[in-house]
């Protein structure tokens, strides 16, 4: 089972706390549009959120891999944590002179909230935590020992003069310094969120950006999200194509073959990374093409989409030593890899996608609310590229267990306990593994 020494565990306690100070400054300062504080004390820690994930994290690997029984578990750490830090805030706050509601007052009791809290804690274990485990294995034991020992002496000092500013004047000096010194680290980390914010999106804080029906700048001009063919479209179209692509493939297989099995690319979410790529690569490769007669387009569809899936199941087996599909019993193949047939599907859905599909979603992208689009746009990149770095290593991993059984350090312990070869055969069970 896997197992955290003292100093990871208080290490994570630190990480995890100022993880969550950040999410929240970001969330109210966005809300409010103004710098709202929630640190426990003073220091930028969200103290209650590090340990609640802490201490899940030290009882997952007992729970197995019962999803529901794990999501009980954290709804009810966090309450528990929530109500015992709010005893403790209102006692405090009756005596300190910080302001109650920049404090956390530990009124986040309702199990709506707590569902939420617990189903992003989740989402992070299994997809975020694993890229930390890599993360914090890599750094050397020394740097890690005077973090923890650093953070600890300055939690200790704020919590002593916090205490001591209810007793004296000049103590609450002190608390006052120390929460400016936090407020300006709140400041530029909101700042420099809004000054990206501005940059893709101007005239975006002093509007209300965040309406449905779009909102204009101070000049009277439409803020569009997404518009033409930019980046934040293209991560939209790779993400709702991965997610209609797998769906598809997964029926097409069902219905034609009699074999219903999973096609994601990935340990979580139905996302076909092949099919969501390979509408972006379409969307790109053909956009100047739109105006001209589907022939060209089928022509443009067969040649990329033909070379795109050959090129997809090369770099599968020459990178995690597998192969995903294998068409050497169809006529007509190419390597086994890819065959006309298929091409000729390519062609059939390029014309289909640039004529029909794409504009209607590029204009109902363009629908969402500029503020709230960009917020979420980016939270999906992030859980995604963790989603994909996940995969990757436990698909390395399971290709170096048939050799190597035995893990090596606490990430490929992490590994072996969630992502066994049973699961991983069963999760892919169309994977061939190759020399």
């Amino acid at each position: 089972m896997l197992t955290y020494s003292l100093y990871d565990t208080v290490f994570y306690f630190l990480l995890y706390g100022f993880l969550g100070w950040v999410v929240e400054v970001c969330y109210y300062s966005i809300r409010d549009r103004r710098f709202v504080n929630r640190g426990f004390l003073s220091l930028p820690l969200q103290e209650p959120c590090g340990f609640s994930y802490t201490l899940l994290i030290l009882i997952m690997p007992s729970l197995g891999k019962r999803f529901v029984i794990q999501f009980i578990a954290a709804a009810t750490v966090f309450a528990v944590v929530d109500s015992l830090a709010g005893v403790f805030t209102h006692r405090l706050s009756r005596l300190s002179r910080m302001e109650t509601e920049t404090a956390f007052t530990g009124t986040r009791k309702n199990w709506l909230e707590m569902v939420v809290r617990a189903a992003i804690f989740l989402l992070v274990y299994h997809i975020v935590h694993p890229i930390f485990l890599t993360g914090v294995s890599l750094l050397p034991a020394w740097l890690e020992h005077v973090v923890v020992w650093a953070g600890m002496v300055l939690l200790a000092i704020d919590l002593i003069s916090t205490l001591y500013a209810t007793r004296s004047p000049l103590g609450a000096v002190s608390e006052e310094i120390t929460r400016s010194r936090t407020q300006k680290l709140a400041n530029r980390i909101t700042g420099h969120i809004w000054e990206r914010l501005e940059r893709a999106y101007p005239g975006i804080r002093e509007t209300g950006a965040g309406d449905a029906d779009g909102a204009s700048d101070a000049a009277g001009r439409q803020i569009i999200f997404a518009k033409g063919l930019c980046l934040d479209k293209i991560i939209w179209i790779f993400l709702i194509c991965a997610l209609l692509g797998d769906i598809i493939e997964t029926f097409y297989c069902g219905l034609v073959n009699g074999q219903w099995m999973n096609r994601s690319s990935v340990l979580y979410g139905p996302f076909s990374f092949v099919w969501g790529i390979g509408a972006v690569v379409l969307t790109v490769a053909l956009r100047q093409m739109m105006d001209k007669s589907d022939r060209y387009i089928f022509v443009g569809g067969f040649v990329i989409g033909g070379t795109y899936e050959y090129m997809c199941s090369v770099f599968t087996e020459l990178v995690f030593g597998t192969v995903f599909w294998d068409y050497s019993d169809m006529p007509l193949n190419i390597g086994g890899r890819t065959n006309v047939l298929f091409c000729f599907f390519w062609g059939i859905l390029a014309v289909v996608w640039v004529k029909i599909l794409y504009p209607p979603l590029s204009r109902q992208i363009e629908k969402i609310p500029p503020l709230a689009g960009k917020i979420v746009t980016w939270i999906l990149v992030f859980l995604m590229v963790c989603n994909g770095l996940l995969t990757a290593g436990a698909m390395v991993r399971y290709d170096t267990r048939q050799d190597r059984p035995e893990a090596s350090g606490m990430v490929e312990e992490f590994i072996d306990e969630q992502y066994d070869d049973a699961f991983m055969e069963a999760r892919w069970p169309n994977m061939i593994g190759v020399e």
